[in-house]
């Protein structure tokens, strides 16, 4: 779950990081009404969940009203690598005397979180961590421990940074690590993070992406879950409950576990097809749930054939196969369907669905087989 700019800088003003004052604006006239509360001159910055809005003109100075309402209407409906701006965050600008860069996330390969820090931040940190990745200081953090201040100031002398801003970095160090912590995230950047030129260090922005897992312990992240980009198609999938990721392709994906819709959706590719989504039914893969998901795949105009992918464990084969019958009586299907069934109770749940198969209803034995069949009845179909 990814945050705007200014959602992240909520949650960091929540752990006391130092961040500009500034207001969400949705319209031109918001935007000017926030800039004189604010105080001339501020940043117009568009809120999309992609980067490189800088390159694309999407953060613009502004010295007076004029300025704000110029640059508010030309960044308000841009289009930044297909993410359309509706919304814009304005700030009182900072003047810089350096930037630098600061992040956590998580290091899956050696099971403990990651820390980076660079004196060299800003719109270029891809470059750097590429051509030069000595100027990046990384710390592991055993999440047991924790990161101690001891630990920071060794980090922040590694980096480099500058001396007036190190007692700076190494308090917001700390607080970054307790909210990167506490609010269940992947990752916490600040890019740049910023020493102003009165000596203040301060997050000139703010990348922050949430655990969606961690939802329940956090009711308030239903207010980010409404931001959340999602075309006609996920939209409909999330009023559903499902977990969907619309892609591109033409073969329609359904599996019980995101591990297994990856390998499905892999698989796809692998035998020349292009899967349009990542449909993952979790552990109940009911009649119900099984009618949700062929509801949203068959509503695609893309779909040329569905791949269902069912790995019985704790569902029992027979389950899965009982919800497939009762779903497809429910709902009626245009494309072709090809069905992989194995796992626990496999045999059953394939004698069930034996009677209904037809030229419009397959059943593999394999994923390999079935992804196969699915990518030629898509080309068929065409």
């Amino acid at each position: 779950m990814d945050l705007f700019e200014y959602q992240g800088k909520q949650l960091f003003a929540g752990y006391d990081i130092p961040v500009s004052p500034g207001a969400a604006a949705h319209t031109v006239d918001e935007a000017v009404a926030a800039a004189d509360g604010i105080g001339y001159p501020v940043v117009v910055k568009a809120q999309v969940h992609v980067g490189g809005r800088g390159k694309a003109g999407g953060i613009q100075l502004a010295a007076n009203a004029d300025e704000c309402r110029r640059h508010a209407q030309a960044i308000l409906g841009m289009d930044i690598k297909g993410h359309i701006v509706g919304l814009v965050w304005v700030e009182k600008a900072s003047d810089i005397a350096h930037e630098y860069y600061a992040s956590f996330t998580l290091d899956r390969s050696a099971k403990t979180h990651l820390g980076m820090l660079s004196a060299q931040g800003g719109v270029e940190i891809e470059d750097v961590a590429t051509t030069n990745p000595d100027a990046i200081a990384r710390i592991h953090v055993d999440p047991v421990d924790g990161l101690t201040a001891t630990q920071c100031e060794e980090w922040v002398s590694a980096a480099g940074l500058d001396e007036a801003a190190r007692a700076g970095t190494i308090e917001i160090l700390t607080k970054l690590y307790r909210c990167y912590e506490d609010a269940d995230a992947d990752l916490v950047e600040i890019n740049p993070l910023i020493l102003t030129t009165d000596g203040v260090v301060r997050a000139l922005d703010a990348k922050v992406t949430l655990d969606a897992n961690s939802v329940f312990r956090h009711p308030e992240y239903k207010d980010y879950e409404a931001t959340q980009p999602r075309d006609a198609r996920e939209e409909e999938a999330y009023g559903k409950g499902l977990q969907y990721v619309g892609l591109d392709g033409s073969v329609g994906v359904i599996a019980n576990g995101a591990g297994l819709a990856m390998s499905t959706v892999d698989v796809v590719n692998e035998v020349g097809g292009k899967p349009a989504n990542f449909l993952d039914i979790g552990g109940g893969a009911n009649a119900d749930v099984m009618a949700a998901a062929l509801e949203v795949i068959n509503h695609d105009p893309a779909v040329k054939s569905i791949l269902i992918n069912i790995f019985g464990g704790i569902t029992k084969g027979e389950e899965v196969a009982n919800g497939i019958v009762q779903a497809l009586q429910r709902v009626r299907i245009d494309s072709p369907i090809v069905i992989r069934l194995d796992g626990t109770n496999a045999d059953e749940g394939r004698r069930i669905l034996q009677p209904s198969l037809s030229e419009k209803l397959r059943l593999e034995p394999t994923m390999l087989d079935a992804a196969r069949a699915a990518v030629e009845l898509a080309r068929d179909a065409r």
